[in-house]
C-alpha cells in the first residue's frame, strides 16, 4: 500500500500492498544486460504450491509461482554471503501466500528457506498472508528478516513480523510479532536495519494508520518503532517515534533507517503525506527525515528533504493501465567514509508533471538542508523504483526501471529494463549508465492494483562493487509469471 485508503475489510483487502525447505540450486542465467555479470536466478520452485489458506473472495487470484518485491542483504565481513527475500505467489487483493528467502555462501549459488511469517510456511505465524519483506545483516553477522502477516478472512488484522538467522540464511529463529492490531488500525511499509556499528542490534520502523472511526476526516499515521539489542532474541513494545497529530488527514509512509558508521548517527527517511478532508485528493507531500543520536531513544523534529512530486504510475501509451512500482517511497544511503546522506526517489520536477524520473537530493550537514534534485534517469522516459547505495569508495550506485525501448503506439507490451548509473564520489558529471538486465514486458506481471513486480527492489554496497536484486517478467507463462534476479556489479562500474 502506497496511499491511504479507509480501513474496512473490503476496502483493504481491495488495496493492500500489501522450516527450510531445500530447492535445486540457482545457477546464472545466460544475459544479464549490456556488458555486465550474468544475472543469477534466486527464485527456485513454488515451496507454497499446495497452500489452500488466504481467499478472501471467489474474486480473490493468487498468481502461482511467482515472486515479486525482493530485498537483499550481504554479510559485511564477506561479500559471498548474501540472503535474498520476496514475496512468494502474489494474490491480486493484497499481500502473497507468504515470504522466501535465498540464501548463498558463494554469491552464486542459492539455495531456499521459507520465512515463518504466514501459515502456509511450515511452523509459520498465525497470519494467513504475508508482505513486505525486509533483510539485514548486522556486523556480527546476524541476519534480521522483516515483514508483515494480514488477516482478511477471520478478520482484518496485521502484525508486523521478525526473525534472526545465525547461519545465513538457512534456518530462522527467534519468530517475533512486534507489534499486532485489529481495524481500524492498519500497519503498513515496515522495514528493518541491523545497526553497523552496534552488534546485536537492528531497528524495524513502519507506518500505523488510525482511522476511528472509521470514514473520511479522521486518519492518523505516524511512524512507529521497535528495537532490538540482544541479536533479535527479544525486541521493545512498539512506539510512535514520528508524530503525525498535528495536522489532521496526515500520514507517513516508506520509513527506513540508514545509520552513519562514524558517528552512530541513526537518519529515518519518510513521506509525509496530508489529504483533503474526504481523504480523495492529497494536498501537500514531502519526504521527511528524522534523526537519533542515542541508537534510537530519542529523535529530532523532522526536516524536509525534498516535495514529492510523483505523479500516478501507468502505462504511458494506455494510461488506462496503472503500475505498481515505487512512487512515495524514498531510497536512503549515507557514505560510510564522509557522512554524505543522499536519497532517490520518483518525481516529477524534470517532466513538467507528465510522469516520473528519479531524481535525487544529497546532504552534507547531517540531514538539516538538502539540495534541489539532480535528475539521474534519461529524461525523455519514465523511470521507477531507484534503489541507491553508496561503497568505500565514496561511488553512488543507482538502480531502477525505465522504459526506454517502448516505442509509440505499442499498447500490448510494454518492454521493460533494468539500469544501473554509477556516479564516482557522487559527482553527476561523471555519471554513467547501463542495463543490468534483460528487456522484458512489464504486462506479464500479476496485476494487484496495478502491474506489479514490487515497490521497492533492492541495491546493497559489496566489497568493492555493488550486487543488486531485481524481478523480470517471463513472456506467457501464466504458472510462473515472474522471477527473481540477482548480480554483482564490480569495481569497474565506475
Amino acid at each position: 500500500m502506497r496511499a491511504f485508503v479507509p480501513l474496512t475489510a473490503a476496502a483493504a483487502a481491495a488495496v493492500l500492498l500489501a522450516t527450510v525447505t531445500a530447492a535445486a540450486p540457482a545457477s546464472a542465467d545466460p544475459g544479464g544486460g549490456s556488458g555486465g555479470a550474468p544475472l543469477v536466478r534466486v527464485s527456485h520452485g513454488d515451496p507454497y504450491a499446495d497452500c489452500t489458506i488466504g481467499a478472501v473472495s471467489p474474486d480473490s487470484v493468487v498468481y502461482p509461482g511467482s515472486e515479486v518485491e525482493p530485498y537483499l542483504s550481504v554479510d559485511p565481513h564477506d561479500p559471498k554471503r548474501v540472503v535474498t527475500v520476496y514475496q512468494q505467489d502474489r494474490w491480486n487483493d493484497g499481500g502473497a501466500r507468504g515470504l522466501v528467502a535465498s540464501w548463498s555462501t558463494d554469491g552464486r549459488t542459492f539455495r531456499q528457506s521459507t520465512l515463518p511469517f504466514s501459515l502456509c510456511a511450515p511452523g509459520g505465524a498465525d497470519f494467513e498472508r504475508a508482505t513486505d519483506p525486509w533483510v539485514s545483516t548486522g556486523p556480527d553477522g546476524i541476519v534480521y528478516a522483516g515483514g508483515e502477516g494480514v488477516d482478511f478472512v477471520k478478520s482484518t488484522r496485521t502484525g508486523l513480523l521478525a526473525a534472526t538467522s545465525r547461519d545465513g540464511g538457512r534456518s530462522w529463529q527467534n519468530v517475533t510479532t512486534t507489534h499486532v492490531d485489529e481495524q481500524p488500525f492498519f500497519n503498513d511499509k515496515p522495514s528493518i536495519t541491523a545497526d553497523p556499528v552496534r552488534k546485536g542490534t537492528a531497528y524495524q520502523v513502519w507506518n500505523r494508520l488510525d482511522n476511528d472511526p472509521p470514514g473520511p476526516g479522521s486518519l492518523d499515521g505516524p511512524g512507529y518503532i521497535s528495537l532490538t539489542r540482544d541479536g533479535g532474541r527479544t525486541w521493545s513494545r512498539a512506539r510512535k517515534f514520528v508524530d503525525t497529530a498535528a495536522v489532521p488527514n496526515t500520514q507517513t509512509i516508506g520509513h527506513q533507517i540508514v545509520v552513519n558508521r562514524q558517528s552512530g548517527a541513526l537518519y529515518d527517511f519518510f513521506d509525509r503525506i496530508t489529504y483533503s478532508a474526504d481523504l480523495g485528493t492529497v494536498v501537500e507531500a514531502h519526504y521527511q527525515v528524522v534523526t537519533s543520536a542515542d541508537a534510537g531513544e530519542t529523535w529530532s523534529a523532522p526536516v524536509t528533504v525534498a516535495r514529492d512530486t510523483s505523479v500516478p504510475e501507468v502505462d504511458p501509451n494506455d494510461p488506462g493501465k496503472p503500475l505498481r512500482a515505487g512512487s512515495t517511497l524514498p531510497s536512503p544511503a549515507v557514505d560510510p567514509k564522509t557522512g554524505t546522506l543522499y536519497m532517490a526517489y520518483e518525481g516529477a520536477d524534470f517532466s513538467g508533471g507528465s510522469f516520473n524520473s528519479v531524481q535525487l537530493v544529497r546532504s552534507r550537514d547531517d540531514g538539516r538542508t538538502w539540495t534541489a534534485p539532480e535528475l539521474i534517469s534519461p529524461g525523455a522516459v519514465p523511470a521507477f523504483s531507484p534503489s541507491i547505495a553508496v561503497d568505500e569508495r565514496g561511488t553512488v550506485a543507482l538502480t531502477y526501471y525505465d522504459l526506454r525501448f517502448l516505442k509509440p503506439g505499442d499498447t500490448t507490451t510494454l518492454p521493460t529494463a533494468y539500469q544501473l548509473a554509477t556516479l564516482p564520489h557522487g559527482d553527476p558529471g561523471r555519471r554513467t549508465e547501463r542495463r543490468i538486465s534483460r528487456v522484458f514486458d512489464w504486462l506479464q506481471a500479476p496485476f494487484a492494483g496495478g502491474y506489479f513486480l514490487g515497490d521497492y527492489q533492492g541495491l546493497v554496497a559489496s566489497g568493492k562493487g555493488f550486487r543488486a536484486v531485481l524481478t523480470e517478467t517471463r513472456a506467457n507463462a501464466p504458472q510462473n509469471r515472474t522471477d527473481v534476479y540477482t548480480t554483482t556489479l564490480g569495481p569497474d562500474t565506475d
